[in-house]
């Protein structure tokens, strides 16, 4: 069995302080606090919040993230007249047409 000395436990650690990167967090207070929510809504302000992050960050470009849009929008109404399960169909029918599910 091997010793491992100070200078070789002080590289590795070093080495591996390396790999290490921070980042910002790109979710807002505000998405963080409507986490929570429950039922259409709370399924409705997560994929908004998803969504605003990828268009941010350049994973989604405008065209889509409209598209995207105008299909929350939908479901956002459908969830507003009471038909929860209905809305939540409608988001997770978005989700799978655009690569989210």
């Amino acid at each position: 069995m091997k010793i491992v000395t100070p200078a070789l436990l002080l590289t590795a650690t070093l080495a591996l302080a390396a790999c290490n990167q921070t980042a910002t967090a790109p979710a807002s207070s505000t998405v963080a606090a409507s986490s929570s929510s429950t039922g259409c809504n709370g399924e409705i302000i997560r994929y908004r919040a998803v969504m605003s992050n990828d268009l941010a960050t350049g994973h989604v470009n405008q065209s889509v993230y409209n598209r995207v849009d105008r299909e929350i929008a939908q479901a956002e109404a459908a969830c507003a007249a009471g038909r929860d399960a209905e809305a939540v169909r409608m988001v997770n029918a978005t989700k799978a047409r655009h690569g989210y599910l």
